[in-house]
């Protein structure tokens, strides 16, 4: 019911939209809600939409037609970072860096490569590609270890699933409707997501649009989170007694047999 009443608002909307100045975005996704349970191994999030041209007037032949590019970003969070270093035989951490606000899940589709569409300074505005993340240091360290660390910290998570970039991933059908699946790793913290959505055209950002979907853990993980961070000190004694009940009844099979 509630997809039928999108698709009847936006039939509503259509002759409003096409008449405007610009191209305008209708975007959606597959799924507003992704549950995390025991055998969650992952999941392909599709984001599909139309662009709709003024007075319904498609790309002339000779113009160079827009292009799409999706982002989907998870909750930002804090993170530090330290680095190790080999002393005397023995690896001891040095550095450290720390993060206000790095996102848990980064990844970006595009028609083509981001490169070839907009300019650093553009790139650097939307945040339009792993190189562009603003991760908002937390230090007066020189730009160079700032750098040094925020390749390290892209890496690391690159290795983990959870930053990738897809160039060549959105297909666009005629000019007018897109599409592009991101793969979401068993490993991707919970919380609300955004999936951003640009249109651009001739180096610049035309139109954009955002959806966002909510990453949960459900059955007995929810259960667990929950009583983790609501009631962590009888979580903890809970943890503790049933680890000592558990010791205790392999310790008396092992002695029975």
């Amino acid at each position: 019911m509630r997809r039928a009443a999108r698709l009847v608002s936006l039939a509503l909307l259509a002759p409003l939209l096409l008449g405007a100045a610009k191209p305008v975005l209708v975007p959606d996704v597959s799924q507003r809600d992704i549950d995390i349970i025991y055998s969650f191994t992952g999941a392909e999030l599709l984001l599909f939409g139309a662009i709709l041209y003024p007075n319904g007037d498609l790309p002339d032949e000779g113009e160079k037609p827009p292009q799409i590019v999706v982002v989907v970003k998870g909750p930002t969070q804090s993170i530090q970072l330290r680095e190790k270093q080999k002393v005397a035989g023995i690896w001891v951490n040095a550095d450290r860096m720390r993060y206000r606000s790095a996102p848990s899940f980064y990844a970006i589709a595009s028609s083509r490569p981001i490169e070839d569409l907009v300019d650093d300074r553009t790139r650097a505005i939307y945040e339009l590609g792993l190189d562009r993340l603003q991760l908002s240091p937390a230090s007066t360290a020189s730009p160079a270890v700032q750098q040094r660390f925020a390749d390290g910290l892209v890496d690391l998570r690159r290795r983990a699933g959870l930053y990738y970039e897809a160039p060549g991933a959105v297909e666009i059908t005629d000019h007018v409707l897109y599409r592009a699946r991101i793969t979401i790793p068993a490993r991707v913290p919970v919380g609300r997501f955004t999936a951003e959505t640009f249109l651009i055209q001739d180096g610049r950002v035309l139109a954009a649009a955002t959806r966002t979907l909510e990453i949960r853990k459900s059955g007995f993980e929810r259960f667990v989170a929950i009583a983790a961070e609501q009631d962590s000190l009888w979580y903890g004694l809970a943890a503790v007694a049933l680890s000592i009940g558990l010791g205790w009844g392999a310790g008396a099979l092992w002695r029975r047999f």
